[in-house]
């Protein structure tokens, strides 16, 4: 019963057969067709008259040619119909006239002959009507064949060969020198590559190479340059490809593969094997995220082949994936991938070595400072640095200078971040006036409150991703944990662009729904996870989902306390609310001065926002020491000490 129930595989020599019969079924039928289309084709354009109206057609002019044959007058008229691009002509019965040839001669000048009995000329018939078709045919299914073969692993007959890109030493070009802000993964990876090289040296002791390591993190943090760098530094061969190059739409192609790509790794041990975008195959086999017979036969085989090979022989498996929630249980446990590494967002000092990396061979002038861009670039990723670098150099080609400055850096950090200033979107005079007025107030506030960040950039000039004018704030330093006062003052920053349009013009435009976004999302945040609630305290109301994308949360609460949460998240943005419109309230005085000033500027800098708001509160800002400034303090208080 076993064998009766097996399912048949693409590789099987018995699919094989079948494949072959279909193809030869299909032949015949097509060249039955052809004779068939042919014969129609003859007997529409090649009709049968009387001998009567042959008569009358010479005697009209109406006939060009006459062949006549054994036991049949051929008949080619001048004008006549035509049959799918073919020109009908007649025959008719043969009668013993003999004065037909002497009128065709003297009265009716028309051409005419004999056919000549010919044998071959038959067989010669046949062969171009009927056996040069056929031949054809068959040399148009080779051909389509080879190109299926060459497009899809082997085409029908070898449909489950493995598509993987193989890079050979040091092909790819890249080593771990080219990647930075990465030094724990990378410190994973060279003692893998270590393993390659001199694996005596670990057997002796007792140690195993991993079978494989899990790079997982958000997208465009280098999880694939992590992968090349290491086939680049291990000299070994890379087989590269994507975890849905194993599914397509035959039935057990993704599981063929599979066998196909470790067989292949086998025979040239060590090597690396890297699957991007793994869970496109290795997706949990529970019913939760949908069932999928193909893919879960494919996940089977792959663990199978995972728990098969030796790793002694050198052969690692490195997958990426951005979604580590949804993959299979089984996939994830030691044994398969013994080592899971974490790619994350760069820090302060990673983005510093991400924009050195990235800025070699950019030529750059005296004022560029990258610790300045880092600051500013906080949740940046590396492919998001690497574009703020190029933009930044064609932005330098755009103005004919030869080297980066910082000003250029800037102005390509807000185009990732913001995008491209709309130079034809003008806006009129009210609206310029409200939008200055709605700009200044988030800076008013997060200068005057006491756990903000400092100012270091005011526009009103509209981006093309919607913005039409924005604070730009850098942080003094690096924070990994956000205390409760700075959370609230982020809000009430949001929330002063608000404030300042109704205290002004006693009015409220929608240029606030972006603020208003985020102050929610802030303050749910605070209440639903952070436990900064007085009325829940400290418990867990909602969960965070795909932390690595797009940070979607699951409330995890009855629908009576989801109410509560909503009634005292809106308690908290009205307190917030409240605060930042008494701060803007008390200081309206300013308000206007840098308001004017804005509008008749449209871009001002931190430095002449602060001097403004000093000259006309007499409140002194804490300035904002450079990275040269503080290095200078400390050789200071080196010297001193």
């Amino acid at each position: 019963m076993e064998n009766k129930n097996k399912k048949k595989l693409p590789g099987d020599p018995k699919k094989t057969k079948t494949n072959i019969i279909i193809c030869v079924i299909a032949a015949f039928f097509a060249f039955g067709l052809i004779v068939f289309l042919n014969a129609e084709i003859q007997r529409n354009t090649h009709k049968e008259i009387t001998y009567t109206k042959f008569i009358n057609m010479l005697k009209e002019g109406k006939v060009e040619k006459v062949t006549f044959g054994r036991n049949v007058i051929n008949i080619e008229p001048k004008e006549g119909e035509r049959v799918a691009m073919i020109k009908v002509t007649y025959y008719t019965g043969y009668v013993n006239d003999t004065a037909l040839v002497q009128d065709m001669l003297n009265k009716y000048n028309v051409e005419f002959s004999a056919e000549i009995d010919n044998k071959s000329s038959g067989i010669l018939d046949f062969f171009l009507a009927y056996i040069l078709p056929f031949v054809g045919m068959w040399v148009v299914l080779w051909l389509l064949m080879r190109m299926m073969t060459k497009s899809s692993g082997g085409g029908i007959m070898g449909v489950g060969k493995s598509t993987a890109k193989m890079y050979v030493e040091k092909e790819t070009g890249v080593t771990f020198r080219d990647v930075a802000g990465e030094e724990e993964a990378k410190e994973s990876l060279t003692e893998l590559v270590d393993f390659l090289k001199n694996p005596n040296k670990y057997r002796e002791i007792g140690a195993r190479l991993p079978k494989g390591a899990l790079l997982v993190g958000p997208p465009g943090t280098g999880k694939t340059l992590l992968a090349k760098a290491l086939a680049g530094e291990a000299h070994v061969p890379f087989f590269s490809l994507s975890g849905s190059d194993f599914v397509e739409m035959f039935v057990g192609v993704g599981a063929s593969r599979v066998r196909d790509l470790f067989k292949q790794a086998q025979s040239m041990a060590p090597c690396i094997i890297f699957i991007d975008e793994i869970d496109a195959i290795g997706k949990s086999r529970d019913s939760h995220y949908g069932g999928n017979d193909e893919r879960e036969q494919t996940l089977n085989q792959l663990l199978s082949e995972m728990d098969g090979f030796d790793s002694s022989k050198g052969i690692v498996i490195l997958g990426a994936t951005n979604r580590p929630e949804v993959l299979d249980k089984a996939l994830l446990r030691p044994g398969r991938f013994d080592r899971r590494i974490i790619v994350e967002k760069p820090d302060l000092k990673g983005r510093v070595d991400v924009l050195r990396v990235h800025s070699n061979g950019v030529n750059m002038d005296d004022t560029v400072d990258l610790h300045e861009i880092a600051l500013a670039t906080s949740g940046a990723v590396g492919a998001d640095l690497a574009n703020m670098v190029n933009e930044a150099a064609i932005m330098a080609v755009k103005d004919g200078r030869m080297a980066v400055g910082q000003k250029d850096l800037f102005e390509a950090v807000e185009v990732v971040f913001a995008g491209k200033e709309k130079k034809d979107r003008i806006l009129g005079k009210e609206e310029k006036k409200i939008v200055a007025y709605h700009e200044v107030g988030h800076a008013l506030v997060t200068t005057l409150l006491k756990h903000a960040e400092p100012v270091q950039k005011i526009t009103i000039v509209p981006r093309t991703m919607g913005a039409l004018g924005y604070v730009m704030q850098v942080p003094e330093e690096e924070k990994y944990l956000r205390k409760k006062e700075e959370l609230l003052s982020e809000i009430v920053t949001f929330l002063g662009g608000r404030a300042a349009e109704e205290i002004i013009f006693d009015d409220i435009t929608t240029g606030a729904s972006n603020d208003i976004e985020r102050a929610t999302s802030i303050a749910r945040a605070m209440i639903t996870q952070y436990g900064m609630s007085e009325k829940f305290g400290m418990i867990g109301l909602e969960s965070v989902q795909n932390q690595y994308l797009d940070g979607r949360t699951v409330m995890n609460c009855a629908d009576v306390t989801e109410s509560e949460v909503d009634q005292e998240v809106m308690r908290l943005l009205k307190e917030c609310y409240d605060r930042a419109y008494k701060l803007i309230d008390g200081h309206q005085d300013v308000l206007h001065k840098l308001a004017a000033h804005l509008v008749e500027k449209e871009t001002i800098t931190g430095k002449e926002f602060v001097t403004i708001f000093e000259e006309e509160t007499g409140i002194t800002v804490k300035k904002t020491k450079s990275k040269e400034e503080e290095e200078q303090d400390g050789e200071k208080t080196s010297e001193e000490s």
